[in-house]
C-alpha cells in the first residue's frame, strides 16, 4: 500500500531537459487536476498551521498562488501574493535575489502585511532558496512575523534550506 507521500509524488509530472538540458522539472499541474491528490496536498502542507494562529498567507508567483490561497481558506486567514516587478497596481515594496547568471526581482503591495501580523509563506517549490528569502525579507521589512515557510515539494540537494537558516521550514514532499 502507498503512503500518503508516495502516492502525491506519483501524481506528479516528471519533465526532463526543462526549461534546459540537465534539469528535471516537477511538473505540479498533473497533480492539481486530480481532486484527491490536490485535497492531500493542501491537507497536508496546512495541517502543521490550523492552530498556529496565522494572521496571513503569502504566496509566491505563480504556484504558490494557487497552493497559498488553498492554505488561506484552510485555515481561515487572508491571503497576499508577491509578484514579479510591475505586475502589482498598488504602491509595492521590492527585494532582489541572486539567480545562477544576474539577479531577480519580487514585489509585494506596501500595505499587504500589517506590523505583527504572523505570516505564514506559501510555494510549491523550495530549489535555491532565492525567491523564498527575498519574500521573507520583504514580510520582515514590512513588520510581520515570519512564522514558517511551507512548500509542496523540497529539492533537498540545492540546499535552499541553508538560505532561509532560523526560519521554521515545513516541506511536504522531498527529492
Amino acid at each position: 500500500m502507498q503512503t500518503k507521500m508516495e502516492c502525491l509524488k506519483s501524481k506528479i509530472r516528471h519533465v526532463p531537459d526543462f526549461p534546459r538540458a540537465g534539469i528535471l522539472f516537477y511538473d505540479v499541474t498533473t497533480l492539481l487536476q486530480d481532486r484527491d491528490g490536490f485535497r492531500k496536498a493542501i491537507d497536508s502542507l496546512a495541517a502543521p498551521f490550523e492552530q498556529a494562529n496565522i494572521d496571513l498567507v503569502i504566496g509566491i508567483e505563480s504556484r504558490g498562488f494557487i497552493f497559498g490561497s488553498a492554505v488561506a481558506d484552510r485555515i481561515g486567514t487572508g491571503f497576499s501574493p508577491v509578484r514579479k516587478p510591475g505586475k502589482l497596481p498598488s504602491t509595492t515594496m521590492r527585494a532582489t535575489y541572486d539567480l545562477e547568471y544576474g539577479t531577480d526581482a519580487l514585489e509585494i503591495h506596501d500595505d499587504a502585511v500589517r506590523k505583527g501580523q504572523r505570516v505564514l509563506i506559501v510555494d510549491d517549490l523550495l530549489a535555491t532558496g532565492g525567491t523564498a528569502k527575498a519574500t521573507s525579507e520583504l514580510v520582515r521589512r514590512l513588520g510581520g512575523e515570519v512564522c514558517a515557510l511551507a512548500f509542496l515539494i523540497e529539492l533537498v540537494g540545492l540546499k535552499g534550506r541553508d538560505k532561509l537558516s532560523g526560519d521554521t521550514i515545513h516541506s511536504v514532499l522531498q527529492y
